[in-house]
C-alpha cells in the first residue's frame, strides 16, 4: 500500500506541485496553505504532529496518487477542516477562494451537533468533486492508522469500510488504494468488540 507522507512543509510540496500543475493552481494552493496555517494555528493532530501535515498529506494523496488536477478540488482539500475545526466561516472561504471551493468544504464538514454516522452517510449525495475531497482526507487519516490507540483503530477502520470505501467506487485510483489498505487492515475486523 502506497503512503503519502513526504510533504511536511510547503517547501517540500511546492516543487512536485509545480511539475504536476499549472502555475496559477500552485499559486492558489500556496494561498490556501497560508490561509489554512493561519486558521488552524497551533492545532495538532491526535498523533501530536502539526495540523498542516495532514492537509499536505491529503493534497499529496490527491495529486501524486490520484492525479487530481482540478484547482478548486485541490484548494478544498487544503481547506477541508477549517469550517469544522476553526472559527473560519463559509463566507470567508467563498470571499477568498470562490463559492465552488466553499461549497466543497461545506459538503465535507460535519454539521455542529450532528452525528458523525449521519454525516458520513449523507456523502453518497455529495457531488463527485466533494467526494474526492473526502477520499483524500480519509486516505491521509488512515494510511498510518496504526499510530492511534487500538480501540480508535478498530472503530475508525470499520467506519471507513462502511461509509468511505463505497464512495471510492467511481474513482478507480481511490478504489484500488482503499482495497489495498483494507487488505492490510483486514485483521482489525477480527478484533474483539470490547
Amino acid at each position: 500500500m502506497e503512503t503519502f507522507t513526504s510533504w511536511t512543509s510547503w517547501r517540500q510540496a511546492e516543487g512536485p506541485l509545480g511539475e504536476a500543475l499549472p502555475p496559477e493552481t500552485v499559486g492558489a494552493l500556496r494561498d490556501a496553505v497560508t490561509f489554512a496555517r493561519r486558521c488552524h494555528g497551533a492545532q495538532q493532530r491526535p498523533t501530536g504532529r502539526p495540523y498542516l501535515d495532514h492537509l499536505l498529506e491529503a493534497l499529496e494523496v490527491a495529486v501524486v496518487g490520484a492525479g487530481v488536477d482540478d484547482r478548486d478540488v485541490l484548494v478544498a482539500i487544503v481547506l477541508h477542516d477549517v469550517l469544522e475545526d476553526t472559527s473560519c466561516t463559509e463566507a470567508e472561504i467563498a470571499g477568498r477562494f470562490g463559492p465552488r471551493v466553499a461549497a466543497l468544504v461545506r459538503w465535507v464538514t460535519k454539521p455542529r451537533g450532528g452525528r458523525k454516522a449521519d454525516y458520513l452517510a449523507s456523502l453518497v449525495k455529495a457531488p463527485p468533486q466533494a467526494v474526492l475531497v473526502k477520499l483524500a482526507d480519509r486516505a491521509s487519516n488512515v494510511q498510518e492508522l496504526q499510530r492511534m490507540p487500538w480501540r480508535f483503530q478498530r472503530s475508525y477502520y470499520l467506519e471507513t469500510v462502511a461509509y468511505v470505501m463505497p464512495l471510492a467506487g467511481s474513482h478507480p485510483w481511490f478504489a484500488r488504494w482503499y482495497a489495498d489498505w483494507r487488505e492490510r487492515w483486514r485483521r482489525v475486523e477480527r478484533w474483539p468488540a470490547h
